[in-house]
């Protein structure tokens, strides 16, 4: 495969099973270069094992994968220098000071001796943490944490960064400007891949790829996805919203119905001539009150849609 290929990542097929367990389910994927691509799903979704099949830490059972350029995991040590890679869980050392923790991470890249203060000088200022320049990472909040993981992550200037859930324990501030600094990186070159169960991060990728037990259900750019859902949105405002979120629920013609504050989300198929007649109906008989209205689709519909989609698809075959 060239390197120069518009795509970053290319998998065919991949596969990874433990056991009976099947992590990853023939995913295929396509990452072009220089965006931020989301895996979105929920835990136990095969967003981790992915990861990891692609940067060659896992071999997998069936599928092939090239990223940048090399066959994972065969090629995976040529791969390496040039990937960088933050894991959910801060692992870095927390009995080292900031600057210590970079100096250390640059040595194990072997990074250019005459550039490496500059570079490491570079991130502590970049990545604002001039003002834990000596401070032990154990004892620093977790925004604090996740700036010097990702500094650490990029110290090689990698061309594919691979990030997975590095939001989950931070406050909305920090990843806000956490998510400023990805985008930064893409403007720069860099391909991103972060995997999140977080729709607003979702929302934030070029491009995203849903993952549901192990399958990928869904691929496109979020405007694309909420444009394509298959599905009628309904927003219903009711005093009552137990009562009329239990009375939608009977009826097979509704695929979901999730209550967000005072008012309801009603997914019904495109197949439905009437879907706002179909929930009015249904509100009245029970005695009711409510107002509706279409709206559009968020990514949290995309992601309810096409994950009971492919569930009905598994439960007919």
């Amino acid at each position: 495969m060239n390197d120069e290929s518009e795509f970053a990542i290319q998998a065919s097929g991949l596969t990874k099973r433990f056991g009976s367990l099947t992590a990853v389910d023939h995913l295929d994927l396509n990452v072009p270069r220089s965006l931020v691509y989301g895996f979105l799903g929920p835990n136990g979704s095969g967003k981790t094992t992915a990861i990891r099949l692609l940067c060659g830490l896992l071999t997998p059972t069936e599928g092939t994968a090239v990223v940048l350029g090399h066959q994972v995991p065969g090629d995976a040590n040529r791969l390496k220098p040039h990937i960088g890679y933050m894991t959910q869980k801060f692992s870095l050392y927390g009995d080292l000071t900031v600057q210590e923790n970079l100096e250390f991470i640059a040595d194990i890249y072997s990074y250019p001796r005459s550039d490496k203060q500059n570079r490491v000088e570079d991130l502590i200022d970049r990545y604002d943490l001039t003002g834990q320049r000596k401070q032990f990472a154990s004892t620093m909040s977790g925004g604090q944490k996740q700036r010097l993981a990702l500094a650490c992550a990029v110290l090689n200037k990698p061309d594919l960064l691979l990030l997975d859930e590095p939001t989950s324990a931070v406050d909305p501030t920090s990843r806000r400007d956490f998510w400023e600094k990805l985008f930064a990186l893409a403007d720069s070159g860099t391909t991103i891949l972060v995997s999140t169960h977080y729709m607003d991060e979702a929302e934030r990728c070029h491009r995203l790829a849903i993952l549901d037990h192990g399958s990928k259900v869904a691929d496109g750019a979020p405007s694309e996805l909420q444009a394509s859902t298959g599905m009628s949105v309904i927003e219903v405002e009711t005093a009552n919203t137990f009562s009329a979120q239990t009375e939608l629920k009977k009826h097979q013609q509704i695929t979901s119905v999730t209550q967000l504050g005072i008012k309801l989300r009603v997914l019904v198929p495109e197949t439905v001539a009437d879907p706002l007649e179909l929930v009015d109906q249904a509100l009245s008989q029970a005695g009711l009150t409510a107002k509706s209205s279409l709206v559009g689709a968020s990514l949290e519909d995309v992601f309810v849609a096409v994950t009971e989609k492919a569930r009905n698809i598994e439960d007919a075959a």
